[in-house]
Order: C-alpha cells, then structure tokens, then sequence
C-alpha cells in the first residue's frame, strides 16, 4: 500500500528528515514550510495524510489544523499533528481543533510509520466510499464531501472491554454524560455483543486477564458485521509494540494510562464522528443503488433491474432443467386515463396495480415496471399452464375492484391485457421469451382486452 503524505514543517532540516523516512518506505511526500502553504496544497493536491508541525510562525498547527477541518475538500483527510509538547492540554487543543492524531518529538520511526500507514488504509478506504457515494448526488443525497462537517461525535454508544473493575468504572465515568456505555468484563463474550448491539466504537483494553485483546481485535476484522467498527486500545506506554501490531491488523486509536479524560473524551468523539459519516455514506451508497434499479414511483423493480437479472434466471433454468414464464401486462386504455382524470390519479392508479401484482405473485418472482403503463413479471419455476392461473389471477385482482382516484367516493374501473410466454428448450434467449410473451400481449388486445393470452414458441 502507497499513499501521499503532507508534510508541512517550518523548519528546512525537519521537514527533509520526515520526507526522507517516508520515502524509504515507499510514500509518495509533498511539503509545505507553513500552514498557508499546507492549506493551498491540501485544496489543490490528493493527500491520503498530512503530519502537521505545531510550532510555526505566523499561523500555528492548531489554526491550520481547525481550517483544514473546515474544508469540504480536504476535512476528511487525517491530521497528525508532530510536536515537542507533550502535555495533556496540548494534545487536547490539538484533538479539538480536529486532529486524529499526535506524535511527540523526538519521534520513535515505528510508531511514526505505523501510525502513517494505519490512518492511510483508513482515508483510502473512505475514499472508496466517498467514490461510490458520489454518484448519489445525482439523485440528490447531497454532496458527500460535504456530509462529513454535518456529523457530530457526541451521544454515542461505547462498549468497553475491560476485566478490572476500577478501570471500568473509571473511563465510565469519564464518558459518562457524552456518550452511553456498556461494559463487558468477558472477553470471550464480547464479539457476540459487539456484533449485536449497534456500537459506535469498542474501547478494549490491552491488559486483558488470560485474553489475547489482539486476538478479539483481529476477529472484528475478519467479521462482515464488525469490520468498520472502530477500536480504541487502552494501553500502557511499555506496551509499544503490541499497540504498533494492534494498528497494523486494523486497531484506529489509542489512549495510553493514566487516561487523561479529555483526551479520551476527544479521541472518542473523533471515532464516533467518523463511524457516523462512514455510515452515512455507506446508506448513500445503498440507497442510490436501490434507486438505480427501482422505480420511485412503484415501488418495482425497473427495467433495468430486469435487463440485469433475467438472463441470470433464464440460465439458472436451463442449468437445472426448470420451468420458467414471463408475462407483459399492460393497463388497458390507460392513456384515456390520464387524459380524462389528469396524471395524478393516473399515478394512483399505477401505484395500486402495482400493489395488486405484488399481493398476487410469490416472492420468488420478480416483478418489474417495464415502462409507462407496461410490467413485466417473471416467475421462476413455473410451467405455462401455471403462469396462465397466476395472469388470471391477476387480471381477476384489477379488474374486480374499482380502483380509488380521490379520498372521497371517486373511483374508476380499470382492466389489464397480459401476454404470457414460458421458457424453452428452443427458444430460451431472455430476448425471444419477452418477445413472444408481447406478441401475446397484442393477441390479448386484439382480442377484445381484460384477458390472458400465451404464445407458444
């Protein structure tokens, strides 16, 4: 994995050696000598992370820090900040001004590299989200850059796997009044929680009594319902190397003892931010993909549902030797509809034949709007002879009860004309079935309408 670090540093010799070490392991680095700089460069170039000195002239690491957070364009990007402060207070400003992280001068290379590398695989996974949610704006679910400054960290739900009782009660405590929190003193238990319960991050200590915390850790990772969860590691300052491995298999943040409660209060409430807009994305994500292929008004499937899935089903047939029918239906005179009562009701009139259908095929069958006035359903194995029941089921289902155009007494009579065809040994293209069951539907009009008619191959 490769990603782009900026490193804005004020002073010449620092900011070559941080180049210098990460590009040896393989980064590819962009500098900038003061946070003006850094903020004209983070706009205009894609950076995966920027380490940011705190000590500048003119404008400090902090400010250059909250006006990156600010930015639509570049908020999601992680910040580390690097200083020679090492005070509670200073890495609280830093967490406040919206840090995701701090690395103390003189800075140890693993923890430096580690800690690169882990936020990186973080941004790059967002990135891919943010991607993939970008094509939502169309549909209009918002810009997603921007989606990130509308969150908030605050009133989460914590889970806490801590077996010392003092401790638990302690970081309790603390979180308390920001954030619910529940404790789990069973490690063993605690997977089967964390994939149950809808946290928003998971504070696990590394001083587990007979339990390997990393081995907890790691199963998060490898689980599909608790893969993006976020995990904070409580940890003590000699246990470097088991937090460096701990942000190596996937681990976002730590909090070393004696926790400092603002500090842990700010780290959770960074990790709750972003669980909130990786969420967010992932639901834009999901819903453009289902507007994609559903038709708004309906509630079906579109036709590009059924272009996608009917081949898919058509081979599935032929593969186990099954039966299966398309019917086409169209509403009869539905133009006259629109015409006579307006497109209002002519769209409650679709949306109830809609729900006719729907309420008259099984689950298995797939049911689409083909376009305007016309649907298609397709039905999984199912001979002719059954497919034929099933339409007049249908036709039965629009045609006995008057269709409600108003919220007061209106109503209109409205029938369907359905074309049914089955699947062949034949003919078995997902083309020629829908073809000859039009060709049936046509039959159907020509033969008066409100009937079922089926075209042999």
């Amino acid at each position: 994995m490769t990603a782009r670090v900026l490193v804005v540093e004020d002073i010449p010799a620092n900011r070559k050696l941080l180049e210098v070490k990460l590009t040896a392991e393989y980064f590819d680095v962009v500098t900038a000598a003061n946070g003006h700089e850094a903020l004209t460069i983070a706009e205009t170039t894609p950076c995966d992370i920027i380490l940011l000195d705190v000590m500048m002239p003119g404008m400090d690491g902090f400010e250059t820090c909250r006006r990156l957070k600010k930015s639509p364009q570049v908020h999601h990007v992680p910040v580390v900040m690097v200083t020679a402060l090492d005070q509670p207070g200073d890495r609280l400003k830093g967490l406040e001004a919206g840090a995701d992280d701090f690395i103390t001068k003189p800075f140890d290379d693993t923890a430096l590299i580690a800690r690169v590398r882990s936020l990186s695989r973080l941004k790059l996974a967002m990135d891919e989200l943010r991607m993939r949610a970008a094509g939502g704006q169309q549909l209009g679910f918002g810009d997603p850059l921007a989606v990130g400054i509308e969150v908030n960290g605050e009133d989460g739900r914590v889970l806490l796997v801590e077996d010392r009782e003092t401790s638990a009660e302690r970081i309790v405590e603390y979180l308390s009044g920001h954030h619910a929190v529940e404790t789990e003193t069973r490690p063993e238990q605690a997977l089967f929680r964390i994939a149950d319960g809808g946290f928003d991050v998971v504070v696990i200590s590394l001083d587990l009594d007979g339990f390997d915390a990393l081995r907890l850790c790691s199963q998060m990772r490898s689980l599909e319902r608790t893969r993006t969860m976020p995990i904070v590691l409580l940890t003590h300052p000699e246990a470097k190397g088991r937090v460096m491995r701990g942000l190596d298999i996937g681990v976002n943040d730590y909090i070393q003892r004696p926790v400092d409660r603002n500090e842990l209060l700010a780290r959770i409430r960074t990790q709750v931010k972003r669980k909130r807009y990786s969420d967010r994305l992932r639901d834009n994500v999901e819903l453009s993909v289902t507007m994609a292929l559903t038709d708004p008004l309906t509630g079906l499937h579109n036709r590009r549902y059924l272009e996608a899935h009917l081949e898919m089903l058509v081979s599935r047939s032929q593969t186990r030797g099954q039966a299966l029918s398309a019917m086409i239906l169209d509403i009869d005179h539905f133009k006259a509809i629109n015409d006579t009562y307006g497109h209002k009701v002519g769209d409650r009139v679709l949306t109830e034949f809609a729900d006719r259908v729907r309420k008259s095929i099984r689950g298995i069958d797939l049911a689409c709007r083909f376009g305007g006035e016309e649907f298609v359903v397709i039905m999984p194995e199912t001979p002719e002879t059954l497919a034929i029941r099933v339409g007049e089921r249908i036709r039965r289902a629009i045609a006995e009860a008057p269709f409600r155009i108003d919220d007061l007494s209106g109503e209109i009579e409205i029938t369907v004309s359905i074309g049914v065809a089955a699947y062949t040994l034949t003919d078995n293209t997902p083309d020629n079935i829908l073809r000859r069951a039009d060709q049936a539907l046509y039959a159907a009009k020509r033969e008066g309408r409100n009937r079922v008619v089926s075209q042999a191959a």
